[in-house]
This record gives C-alpha cells, sequence and structure tokens, in this order.
C-alpha cells in the first residue's frame, strides 16, 4: 500500500471511529403523554386568567438526551410556549419537576416528595435526584428551596443554570456527575407538570394551588385544602402515549381527603422507565 492510500484509509478509519464515538456519546431516550389529559386525577381543570392557554401543562413528551458528560432534558407540552410575566426564559406560567430514579432495586432514595406538590411515591420507585426546570433565577429557586425543603433532600434536588422556553419544550442541561453518574437510559423518570407561582402558600415550593373552584390564579376540580395532589399532568403507564395510560393517570392521581380536608389516602406515584 503506497503512502496516500495508507492516508486515506487513515482518515477513513478516524471518521468511522469519530462517528461510533459520537453514536455513543449523543444518546437519547423519550417517553410520550397521551394528548388532553391534563386534568389531574380526571377532574382538574385550569385558572380562569387567559395567560394559562389551554395545553400549557398538557405533557406531550420527555426525552433524555446524554452527550458525553452532559445530560439534556426536554418537557413538550400542547401549546406553544409564552413569557407574559417578563421571565426572560422563553417560559412563564409553567414549572416541571422531574424525578429520577438512578439505582432501582436499592434502599437509598425517597418516598416523600417535596413540599406543594401533595404526593409521595411507591416504596418501589423511590427518587433519589430531582431536577426542577423552572423560568425564575436559579438563585431564587435554590433559595426557595434551602428555606422549605427537608434537609436530608437538599443535596437531591438539582437546579439548572438556566432553563429555556423554546416553541413547545422546555429544556435544561446538568453535568452527569451531578446525577451521581451512570447510564441515564437505565434510570426511571416521573415528570410532574405544575406552574410557576412566584407566591406560593404556606411552604409550598413555588407550586400553584388546586382548589375546588378555579380562580385566576388557581386551577379547580380539587380540594380547598391539601389533601389533593398539585399535579395537572405526569407520565404514566409505559410512557408510550397511548391512550389506556390517561386511565393510569388517573388511577396513580387517587386521593381521599378526611370530612375536615386532612389526607386520608395520598396519591401515590410510579417511575416510567425504559
Amino acid at each position: 500500500m503506497n503512502r496516500t492510500a495508507k492516508i486515506v484509509s487513515l482518515v477513513v478509519l478516524t471518521l468511522v471511529l469519530l462517528s461510533a464515538w459520537t453514536a455513543r456519546g449523543a444518546d437519547t431516550i423519550t417517553f410520550k403523554d397521551p394528548v388532553g389529559d391534563d386534568d389531574g386525577p380526571g377532574t382538574y381543570v385550569y385558572p380562569t386568567d387567559p395567560v394559562y392557554a389551554r395545553g400549557s401543562f398538557d405533557l406531550t413528551e420527555f426525552s433524555v438526551t446524554t452527550n458525553g458528560d452532559r445530560v439534556t432534558f426536554a418537557v413538550t407540552v400542547d401549546a406553544p410556549l409564552a413569557d407574559p410575566w417578563g421571565l426572560r426564559s422563553g417560559f412563564s406560567v409553567q414549572m416541571v419537576f422531574i424525578f429520577i430514579q438512578t439505582h432501582p432495586g436499592t434502599d437509598g432514595g425517597f418516598i416523600r416528595s417535596v413540599p406543594g406538590l401533595n404526593v409521595k411515591f411507591d416504596s418501589d420507585n423511590k427518587w433519589d435526584k430531582l431536577v426542577i426546570l423552572s423560568p425564575q433565577p436559579a438563585a431564587r429557586v435554590e433559595a426557595e428551596i434551602e428555606a422549605r425543603v427537608e434537609a436530608d433532600m437538599q443535596s437531591s434536588i438539582i437546579v439548572p443554570d438556566r432553563a429555556k422556553g423554546k416553541g413547545n419544550t422546555i429544556s435544561a442541561g446538568v453535568e452527569l456527575e451531578r446525577l451521581g453518574g451512570g447510564d441515564p437510559a437505565t434510570w426511571g423518570y416521573q415528570v410532574v407538570m405544575q406552574s410557576n407561582e412566584g407566591f406560593p402558600e404556606n411552604d409550598d415550593l413555588l407550586t400553584r394551588k388546586v382548589d375546588e373552584v378555579a380562580k385566576q390564579h388557581r386551577f379547580g376540580g380539587g380540594n380547598d385544602e391539601y389533601c389533593d395532589p398539585h399535579v395537572i399532568d405526569l407520565l404514566a403507564g409505559k410512557g408510550a402515549g397511548t391512550k389506556d395510560e390517561i386511565r393510569a393517570q388517573h388511577e396513580m392521581l387517587k386521593y381521599i381527603c378526611n370530612p375536615d380536608g386532612s389526607t386520608k389516602q395520598r396519591a401515590v406515584l410510579k417511575m416510567v422507565r425504559r
């Protein structure tokens, strides 16, 4: 083989190896969710103010892309994003909680959730990492976490430097090391759609309350106390987007209140995984 042929072969081999490395370094897993199930346990309705456009909290797709040492989370809803409150993130009204189970089958993790969602997790579906996509500055969200979340949870909650909205999709990147390393394709996920609340009640973590009757800035169809799940949409079943997952969501978010509004049976969430 002459010198030119050797150089060509070396270049071709380099391109092949680079292509293989890139393919390994940019892996994406995608989950789907049915359109039109942004009603929590089946009864919730949007606040009455027009900034809460129909479909704004209707999760339709969730993807996790690993590229080298960085993981990008992307959440798509069934409405164009808008920034009516001028937060300069490309979106204003949404708040997304991405619960992750990075080590299934181990004793670690949490059954209880962060304040303001009024849910818990199944004992086999504990979360050990939580990524929050908020339109508010990361410093504000981190300050709220420090003030409102139990101390043992705080180190497990990750706020990306910047979440951004474009089109119908909210996304943010996080270093894989902050998530504990490992292979994100093997993890369990639960994506909870909520609404960004700048003036939360009680100890709620920047979440919007669900009342019995919808108001200008309150969801309706729930309970005026704190026994109902403050979850508008989430992943269910296998995350395939099939119609039976609407019923699975409603079942997962079932709750029972005592006559005084205290919790008799809290909604119990499970993970989805590939």
